[in-house]
């Protein structure tokens, strides 16, 4: 494990850094959300630490199905390896929260008992009266110190009171009971030392009536079963950090308590708040990683893997949302983004999405490709228009072409003209290129090429050249109505290098095609 030039990091010399992505299934993977799982990738492989899954599935209600599978999918394309979680196993199983629901009531209990939470017992209609009640004065309910003692609970009721309602089998919830008046000051490894006033929090539902944990409980005590060392997460969650610190403490926990960072957001290309799904519909851009088909509507959202995206380049777009390597390096592998990355470089405010930035970063990867590699990409998609060609040759027009391509499929805009003859002509071009005259002096140079014996770039340009101007025609009239027959338009690599790859033959025939059809 490389050094570090700071101790900020550490809790305990002997602790091993283990790190944990924990998201919901409840629908498609947001790349806010990969970018979380990015950085606490790259902050455990730098340090020679642990990467976890766990899926944390406590509210059923929201369950998608088909959304676990395709967190763990679109990880695998990012490239990142799971040390630990639902399919790999480990040692602090299981990896999923509802199959861990047996744990949680204990600690549940732990709270009550140490009167650090109480017991429940209003009904939804009694809470909507409750806020409603508020609303008419003009305030906001909130279930705290201040209400909770004209609430049903077990610290409004007596004893006998509210054991004889849980031996009944009314449904209760465990609420916290946050202490009233204190301040909570813990150090954020992004954003500094913060400190919340517990007289402006609520008495959060750590335990549901159904059985189940809330996100607060189950994460407070699934991270130290875990033995997680850093909690590494989106800056919505800062609001949540009072709660869970007083929770360790109110547990026992405080010497193992992991060290908390709370990233900022992804913002929108235009506007002010941070990236959605329809910024993405509205501008063009997909906001997942992998295309995602919604099971109850049938929706189907674009995925970057689909639109033709490395998953390099992605990932490369991702670190550098909210991180700064401190240099003018842009281009990472993740070798290299796990050597460079710290939270130290992370940010505090909201980094802006740049879907044209995003694009160039896929450019250098595809250019940055062997031809032989693009070759073997972009071949399966030649046989899907029913095209078999010889893969050099496929990697010789790759070379050719790449230059001008941010995505594979964009191979085949660039170069179809090399397994398919034109067959209609750009009507701009033929305004300005195709001159009165111009087929005579095409006519004239089909004839010439015919008698060439050699048909390789470097021997067809030297005597074509001294032919033409020979017949002191203008060369650059003579290569535009050349490329227009051969290509159909204005565009496309060395004319030359076109002739020998396509053929004398065909070279021959597509003047020839071109002199009988092109019509001013």
């Amino acid at each position: 494990m490389k050094e570090r030039e700071t101790e900020k990091y550490t809790i305990m010399s002997d602790r091993k850094v283990r790190v944990r992505f924990a998201p919901s299934p409840t629908g498609p993977l947001h790349m806010g959300g990969v970018r979380t799982a990015l950085f606490n990738y790259l902050f455990a492989k730098g340090r020679g630490g642990d990467f976890l899954l766990r899926i944390e599935d406590t509210d059923q209600n929201r369950y998608v199905p088909g959304a676990e599978e395709y967190i763990m999918e679109s990880l695998a394309w990012c490239g990142m390896k799971l040390d630990e979680g639902p399919k790999e196993g480990g040692p602090h199983g299981p990896y999923r929260q509802s199959e861990r629901k047996e744990l949680y009531h204990q600690y549940a209990e732990q709270l009550v008992a140490g009167g650090n939470a109480y017991y429940a017992f209003d009904t939804p209609e009694e809470l909507d009266a409750a806020r409603s009640e508020a609303e008419a004065k003009g305030e906001t309910f909130t279930y705290n110190a201040a209400t909770r003692g004209n609430m049903k609970n077990s610290i409004s009721l007596s004893e006998a009171e509210w054991k004889k309602l849980l031996a009944d089998g009314v449904p209760a919830v465990v609420r916290f009971r946050m202490p009233d008046n204190e301040s909570v000051t813990e150090d954020d490894l992004i954003r500094g030392r913060v400190t919340f006033e517990t007289s402006l929090l609520d008495d959060k539902v750590l335990y549901k009536a159904d059985g189940m944990p809330t996100y607060h409980l189950a994460n407070v005590v699934d991270d130290h079963l875990m033995e997680i060392t850093h909690v590494i997460r989106g800056e919505e969650w800062l609001s949540s950090m009072p709660l869970h610190v007083l929770l360790y403490r109110a547990l026992g926990w405080v010497d193992t308590m992991p060290r908390f960072a709370h990233l900022p957001l992804i913002l929108k290309p235009v506007g002010k708040g941070k990236l959605s799904k329809r910024d993405g519909d509205k501008m063009g851009f997909p906001v997942f990683p992998l295309e995602w088909k919604d099971p109850k509507s049938g929706e189907i959202s674009r995925g970057y893997r689909e639109d033709g995206y490395f998953p390099d380049a992605f990932i490369n777009v991702l670190a550098l949302l909210g991180w700064n390597p401190g240099t003018e390096q842009e281009l990472f592998s993740m070798d290299e983004l796990v050597e460079a990355f710290s939270l130290e470089r992370v940010g505090k405010s909201g980094s802006r999405f740049d879907p044209e930035k995003t694009k160039w970063f896929n450019h250098q990867y595809l250019v940055a490709k062997s031809d032989e590699e693009l070759a073997k990409l972009f071949l399966p998609l030649l046989r899907e228009r029913g095209m078999e060609a010889n893969p050099e040759m496929v990697a010789r027009i790759c070379s050719m072409v790449k230059e001008r391509c941010n995505f594979v499929p964009e191979i085949w805009d660039q170069s179809y003209f090399f397994f398919e003859s034109p067959s209609e002509y750009d009507a701009k071009v033929v305004k300005k290129r195709w001159k009165e005259g111009t087929p005579e002096m095409m006519t004239e140079i089909a004839d010439f090429l015919e008698t060439l014996e050699t048909w390789k770039a470097s021997e067809i340009k030297e005597p074509f050249s001294a032919f033409v101007n020979g017949k002191e025609w203008g060369f650059g009239a003579v290569m535009n109505a050349f490329r227009l027959c051969l290509v159909g338009g204005g565009f496309g690599p060395d004319l030359f290098e076109i002739c020998e790859i396509i053929g004398k033959e065909e070279t021959l025939r597509r003047i020839r095609n071109g002199i009988a059809n092109i019509k001013r």
